[in-house]
């Protein structure tokens, strides 16, 4: 069965919509989505990120925006970033500073964290790490979906400079994932990556 790890976006959870319909259109054809609740300090994020790949072994993994952040980060496996935001700590300085509700419903029963000094500190130190170390062969193993209406978030130039233009591919979307564009963008390049 081939498995494809699922990272969330900001304020998500493993239960986001996209991971649950990803679920339902892989399982039949022999694939296994895992979507944990990512942590939400960016510190305890990257290590928790890190180590379940390691137990998981994933044969790809999908990651949006904030989750992008992360998943560019986890080498060695073939990966698919979606809308991602690099920038976090720039992007909370200025438009998230405060309390903030998950959208989604997390295990543990949390329905609402803080943005403050701290976790955006935490995020300029993992953002440290971003694009390092990158081979020939990381290159052609990390493909950049970017939707045209984003008003969020822009990082495509970042994505260009580090993994080129063979790599990346424009969306008629917007920043959220919809079934539209899960279904007819993301999903054709998760197929045809993992051979399912």
């Amino acid at each position: 069965m081939k498995k494809v790890l699922y990272i969330h976006g900001f304020a998500s959870a493993g239960s986001t919509g996209s991971a649950t319909q990803m679920r339902n259109h892989l399982y039949p054809k022999g694939g296994q989505v895992v979507s944990p609740d990512v942590p939400v300090d960016p510190l305890e994020a990257i290590a928790f990120l890190k180590a379940l790949v390691e137990k998981e072994q994933p044969d790809l993994i999908v990651a949006t925006s904030m989750g992008a952040l992360y998943g560019e980060q986890l080498r060695g496996v073939k990966r698919i970033l979606v809308n991602p935001s690099f920038h976090m700590a720039r992007l909370l300085t200025f438009r998230g500073m405060g309390r903030r509700e998950f959208r989604n419903k997390r295990q543990d029963g949390q329905t609402e964290f803080k943005v403050d000094k701290a976790m955006i500190q935490a995020f300029q130190q993992v953002e440290k790490d971003s694009f390092k170390g990158i081979t020939p062969e990381e290159k052609s193993s990390v493909w950049g979906l970017f939707g045209t209406q984003d008003k969020l978030v822009n990082c495509q130039a970042d994505f260009l400079k580090h993994y080129g233009k063979e790599q990346m591919q424009l969306f008629d979307g917007e920043h959220f994932l919809n079934d539209k564009v899960l279904s007819h963008v993301v999903m054709p390049l998760v197929e045809r990556i993992i051979n399912i």
